[in-house]
C-alpha cells in the first residue's frame, strides 16, 4: 500500500500516510501494524467511525468532512473503544500524540499527496 505525504493547511509535512480505499484495507486498518513510525498514519475513506478492538496501542483519530476540513478529534483512543462523526467523509488514523503535536484542530485542512 502506497504511503502519501499529509498536507496540513496547504502545507506538506514530512510524515508519510497510508491509504485504506478497497473494503478489505479498510476493514483491517491498523489491526495488523505492531506500531507507527514510518508511515505513521492511516486515511480511511469512506470512514465516519472506527474502533479500536484488538488494537495493542492508543490513537489519535481525525474525522475529515467531505471539502478536507477537520470535523473532529479524538486524542488517545485506548484498546477496545469506539469513536464517531456525524457527516465525516474520511478518518485519518495517527499515531497517539502527533494530533496534538501537529495542533490539528476543527476547521484546519488535511489532504493527502505526493
Amino acid at each position: 500500500m502506497e504511503a502519501l505525504h499529509l498536507h496540513i493547511d496547504g502545507r506538506r509535512t514530512a510524515l508519510r500516510i497510508r491509504q485504506a480505499i478497497r473494503w478489505w484495507s479498510r476493514a483491517v486498518g491498523l489491526l495488523a501494524t505492531p506500531k507507527l513510525d514510518d508511515p505513521c498514519g492511516i486515511w480511511i475513506a469512506p470512514c465516519n467511525s472506527v474502533h479500536t478492538i484488538g488494537m495493542r496501542y492508543p490513537i489519535d483519530v481525525v474525522f475529515v468532512n467531505a471539502d478536507g476540513s477537520v470535523a473532529k478529534v479524538v486524542e488517545r483512543l485506548r484498546p477496545w473503544r469506539a469513536a464517531g462523526c456525524r457527516g465525516a467523509r474520511s478518518t485519518l488514523e495517527l499515531r497517539a500524540g502527533l494530533a496534538r503535536e501537529l495542533k490539528l484542530a476543527a476547521g484546519m485542512a488535511v489532504a493527502l499527496a505526493d
